[in-house]
């Protein structure tokens, strides 16, 4: 996304004249989430000047900071997990929209984990995960995307002892146990990678708008 993140973090980017991470707090609050807690790492106190404590988008924010050392999905979820609690959470990815319906997501997990996948994306055609009879594996035909929303048990998380690591190996071992189950979203889901899929979902949300 250079040179549009040289001075600005991926979240903040205005997408049709609002940031992209405000999409995801007003669609969280409108779901009925009132207490989240915002991972971030380069450029992460321009997140917190824009977004400060949550009154004003009807939330209550907390923030986990990387620093200029990001630490990976998994072990950034990890560092945020005294902020989290023992029950399940919620993790969206900050760098995707979406309409998938948040407030239809599980608030108690069958295993330690419930992800959404979507159809592949021309940029990504083989997919991550099949999904069978509500549970997802690592192999396996058709396989789907991993969207960047899950639901988490903060088990899944607490055995690994490093600081800095991906989530994707920890999804695959609870693949293996059978303890990840999932759902297909076929609604709208971009995933902003490039300055190109930005420019789309621009054209998207102004073209929904009319």
């Amino acid at each position: 996304m250079r040179p549009l993140t040289d001075n600005c973090p991926k979240p903040l980017l205005p997408v049709a004249g609002k940031p992209l991470l405000q999409y995801h707090v007003e669609a969280l609050a409108g779901a009925g989430f009132k207490e989240l807690v915002i991972n971030h790492a380069r450029f992460g106190d321009r997140i917190e000047s824009f977004l400060g404590d949550g009154g004003a988008f009807g939330v209550s924010i907390r923030y986990s900071a990387e620093g200029n050392s990001p630490l990976e999905t998994g072990g950034g979820i990890k560092q945020a997990l005294p902020l989290l609690g023992d029950d399940p959470f919620l993790v969206v990815n900050g760098d995707i929209w979406t309409d998938f319906p948040l407030d239809t997501l599980p608030a108690a997990l069958a295993g330690q984990a419930h992800l959404v996948l979507v159809p592949n994306p021309p940029h990504h055609p083989r997919g991550d995960f099949a999904l069978a009879a509500g549970n997802v594996h690592n192999s396996g035909q058709p396989r789907y995307t991993f969207s960047g929303i899950g639901v988490y048990h903060p088990s899944l998380f607490t055995p690994i002892n490093e600081q800095k690591f991906p989530l994707a190996p920890l999804l695959r071992q609870a693949m293996e146990n059978r303890k990840v189950t999932g759902e297909l979203h076929s609604g709208s889901w971009f995933d902003i990678g490039t300055p190109e899929r930005m420019a789309a979902l621009e054209s998207y949300l102004a073209e929904t708008a009319g």
